[in-house]
């Protein structure tokens, strides 16, 4: 018997398509979602502790996400009616300051794991029967802009997620790159001295708006 291959898609790539039952009915990807920004991300298992802290934190910022145009897809390889009791079992509970999250989002149901082996979230080192924790963000043109995957005990890091939506569509709209631990109204990278003049210039030229540390790292002052 031939070995399974697992593969998954790279940063840049088009988003895999499928087409799928969820939560919140059946939805056509990545067409249902043109022009929008969307985290798909996969979870292992309903009724699990670190899931449902996850859980529990989308659901309450999905408003944020909504406001940055960005769309939440989750995945794990349950059925419809494992999805539909947890989420009410969620919508029950109590933590970190969390209460009555009804996620409205949808929940993917992925039985035969067609969704999860088109990108990569089924990883037998972790486990052969859940999927592991991965975040995928992808763009408006369907491109795959950011993976993630995290070890089946680490809950995600939800500031952080936010935070690259931000970062990339910044550096999108503005053509600058976001520096290490940036965050919106930090100052930012502006592009390298091949298509901003020579390093003498790049160091000479500094204004209110934009200064250099050196020839290869210039930054453009956000306005306050």
């Amino acid at each position: 018997m031939a070995e399974e291959k697992y593969t998954m898609p790279l940063l840049g790539e088009e988003a895999p398509a499928f087409d799928a039952v969820t939560t919140q009915g059946n939805i056509s990807f990545p067409s249902d979602y043109k022009g929008k920004w969307v985290i798909l991300f996969s979870h292992p298992a309903d009724f699990t502790p670190v899931c449902t802290t996850e859980f529990m934190t989308f659901g309450s910022m999905m408003d944020e996400f909504k406001a940055l145009n960005t769309e939440l897809i989750g995945l794990s390889v349950d059925s419809l009616y494992s999805h539909i009791a947890w989420l009410r079992r969620i919508q029950e509970l109590e933590w970190n300051g969390k209460k009555n999250i009804n996620v409205t989002f949808p929940l993917i149901e992925d039985i035969r794991m067609d969704v999860a082996r088109k990108y990569g979230m089924i990883q037998p080192g972790a486990s052969n029967t859940q999927a592991v924790r991965a975040v995928f963000i992808i763009d408006p043109e369907s491109k795959i802009r950011t993976i993630l995957y995290y070890p089946l005990s680490t809950g995600r890091n939800f500031d952080e997620i936010k935070r690259i939506v931000q970062a990339l569509q910044k550096a999108d709209a503005e053509n600058c790159a976001t520096p290490a631990d940036w965050r919106p109204g930090d100052d930012v990278i502006v592009p390298t001295a091949g298509s901003c003049g020579t390093s003498k210039e790049r160091m000479e030229n500094q204004s209110d708006e934009q200064y250099c540390l050196d020839w290869f790292l210039c930054f453009r002052r956000e306005k306050k």
